[in-house]
């Protein structure tokens, strides 16, 4: 039986190690798809930490991925052929519930998650239902469109979800992979002005070549904005700690909105009546994205106005130790903005 090599996570805090699996049989609607690039998350630095949730184990990481179809089960997804270019929506779904009707596949009642309640891209190969897989347009590389997967994706749905309208100024809390797209799709989407906030250099310089005002973050970052702005109308926190997102509510104008991306546990003081009420401010939490959303997201890459080439800012091999390390680094919120897992070289 054929098998394939797979970097697994074994237990909590450990570090991920190979392993061969074997390729079953595909299933009604399933496919093969032969990984060719599968991006790095923060969010796999949660998973492998155990917070704020631990995944089954042992369990192959990774949730955002592209690659080629290899192969495919009986009846796949219409549109979906062989040795496509598609990029993996990582959140699998039922199609019929409650949630699944109203395009809200995020919350399935049986969904699971790619690299985490079921197997991820950190591996040469991936099975998926083929009703999951995007095409990819020709001019996406398809190293970004696999970071599109998940970084691009869910700032898209969190700036759909803070219901961003042209002209509107937008604070824009971490320059990671996240941070580095909402500074990009908020101008594509007609933000008049787009602050760009973090404590590291090196990504403020980089949203600032995408358009953004850069902030130094820390305690003056909100105030800094809203002498410049009198305040936004769209926040997005990204990073998930305590400070940032009281910044993300400080910053907001009346009727401003701030989403809630960045994964925590940690609570927040929230003054309800200064925060909220007198402002009629809203704080909007944002899981993930939709399938829906992809194939326009893709179709903002393909016309140049998300461009991703400076976000991916290292390529490491299939191999337990550069991964490792760059989940480690990543960890420490290290100078790279997006590593990428190359398994096999991209075409």
């Amino acid at each position: 039986m054929t098998t394939y090599r797979a970097l697994r996570l074994v237990a909590k805090d450990a570090p991920l190690v190979e392993e061969q699996l074997l390729v079953p049989d595909l299933v009604e609607g399933e496919a093969l798809v032969r990984v060719q690039a599968a991006g790095i998350c923060r969010s796999d630095v949660h998973y492998q930490q155990g917070s704020p949730r631990l995944p089954p184990l042992p369990r192959t990481l990774g949730h955002e991925v592209a690659g080629v179809v290899e192969r495919l089960g009986p009846n796949p997804a219409p549109g979906i052929a062989p040795d496509m270019r598609v990029g993996v929506h990582y959140q699998t779904s039922c199609g019929t519930c409650r949630a699944c009707q109203a395009g809200n596949d995020q919350f399935c009642v049986s969904g699971q998650m790619v690299g985490n309640s079921r197997e991820g891209g950190y591996a040469e190969l991936l099975i998926v239902p083929s009703r999951n897989l995007v095409p990819i347009p020709d001019p996406v590389p398809i190293d970004q469109a696999a970071i599109m997967m998940c970084s691009s994706a869910t700032s898209y749905h969190a700036m759909r979800r803070a219901r961003l309208q042209p002209g509107e100024r937008v604070a824009v809390f971490g320059l990671g992979g996240l941070g580095q797209s909402a500074v990009q799709l908020a101008l594509a989407l007609g933000a008049s002005q787009v602050f760009g906030v973090d404590t590291n250099p090196a990504k403020a310089a980089l949203a600032a070549h995408y358009g953004a005002i850069p902030v130094a973050g820390g305690p003056d970052a909100a105030t800094q904005i809203l002498e410049e702005s009198g305040g936004v109308d769209v926040s997005l926190e990204l990073v998930g700690l305590p400070e940032t997102t009281t910044g993300a509510i400080d910053v907001l104008a009346p009727q401003g909105r701030a989403a809630a991306v960045g994964l925590t546990e940690a609570p927040i003081e929230l003054r309800i009546y200064e925060d909220l009420v007198l402002r009629e401010a809203e704080l909007i939490g944002v899981s993930d994205h939709v399938m829906s959303e992809l194939a326009p997201l893709l179709d903002i890459a393909a016309r140049g106005d998300l461009d991703l080439s400076r976000v991916v800012t290292n390529r490491v091999p299939l191999e337990p130790g550069p991964v490792n390390k760059a989940l480690s680094d990543l960890a420490s919120f290290g100078d790279a903005v997006r590593t990428v897992i190359e398994p096999v070289e991209a075409g």
